[in-house]
């Protein structure tokens, strides 16, 4: 019989979590009485709008960039992201004293473009519904000398995604479920890995945007299943499929995927924005949209919630929240 290591454990996350100290943020949990009342348990939302850069991906961007080589660090990091992994590799390659290149679509939301490259990136861009983001990238890096850090496809981005989940159950306690935005799944699979490990019974429940369900479809298939690229507002979650290293950890512990319409996604931005006091975007509202419609189904007593996001400008979250409009 054969085994197959898995590509994150919890020691992974642990150690990230000790790499990331006192680098970034310990973010803030949240409760809502009127959110107990709304959802029928105990909701404890982890909000990593108020991370550095305004979302959880600058935890798995440094703890990948924090383990290159001097030599690594001295010729550049490359990736490619619609926006907040972005943010996340520009800063973290600013904080190790390197360089970065973004390979970032034509339609990426004006803020988080002018936020990567006030990190100083350098902005490469590309049609995302006709180009190949990760071939442009890898091109780039190849021409270059530069070392690639992708989005979710890489174990210590996954491990260091997974630190927020470390921290929720580190300050709540035990929870009977855990509900988590899902794109490419490296947060997923972070969390999972986390979740799963502490306290195996837990409900492991991602959530996609209704028009980019790869990840539900590719469960319910038992692999790997392409789409189209989506429209959804929710842009930080429109893609096409799951990873692939990704994919391998959430098809043992993921439980369920629900999905969410993009006019749920406006409303649990309001609920947020109105009772919460918080400003999240359109991915980051996902996992609480799934709560206020009652998507994730029947929940235990006490349930986390990861907001994964607040990377969205003043004109274009009145323009989602006030006229419904794109």
């Amino acid at each position: 019989m054969t085994t197959t290591t898995p590509p994150v454990t919890l020691d992974d996350v642990r150690d990230a979590a000790a790499r990331l100290q006192g680098v970034a943020h310990r973010t803030p949990v949240l409760r809502s009485r009127t959110l107990d009342a709304l959802a029928g348990a105990e909701i404890h939302l982890k909000c990593e709008n108020f991370q550095r850069v305004g979302a959880f991906k600058f935890r798995g961007a440094y703890n990948a960039a924090s383990r290159l080589s001097p030599e690594q660090l001295s010729r550049g990091i490359a990736t490619y992201s619609s926006g907040n992994h972005a943010q996340a590799v520009a800063l973290a390659a600013r904080e190790l004293g390197t360089t970065a290149v973004i390979v970032m679509p034509e339609d990426a939301p004006p803020s988080k473009r002018a936020a990567t490259a006030g990190y100083g990136a350098e902005i490469v861009t590309y049609d995302r519904y006709t180009g190949d983001r990760v071939a442009i990238a890898e091109a780039l890096a190849s021409e270059r000398g530069l070392a690639v850090i992708p989005p979710y496809e890489h174990p210590h981005v996954m491990a260091g995604q997974g630190t927020a989940a470390l921290e929720l159950l580190e300050e709540v306690g035990e929870l009977g479920a855990l509900l988590t935005p899902v794109g490419g799944g490296g947060l997923m699979a972070g969390s999972a890995t986390v979740a799963k490990g502490l306290h195996p019974d837990i409900r492991m429940i991602g959530v996609e945007p209704e028009a980019g369900d790869d990840t539900k479809r590719s469960l319910e298939a038992g692999r790997r299943i392409s789409i189209p690229v989506p429209h959804t507002i929710a842009d930080g979650q429109a893609l096409h499929t799951p990873g692939e290293l990704t994919f391998s950890v959430n098809r043992r512990l993921v439980d369920d995927i629900v999905l969410v319409t993009d006019d749920e996604i406006r409303d649990a931005m309001r609920f947020a924005f109105e009772r919460l006091k918080i400003v999240i975007e359109p991915s980051g509202a996902t996992a609480l949209a799934a709560l206020l419609t009652g998507r994730a189904g029947p929940l235990p007593r006490r349930v986390g919630v990861i907001i994964t996001g607040g990377n969205i400008d003043a004109e274009r979250f009145a323009r989602l929240c006030g006229t419904g409009t794109r």
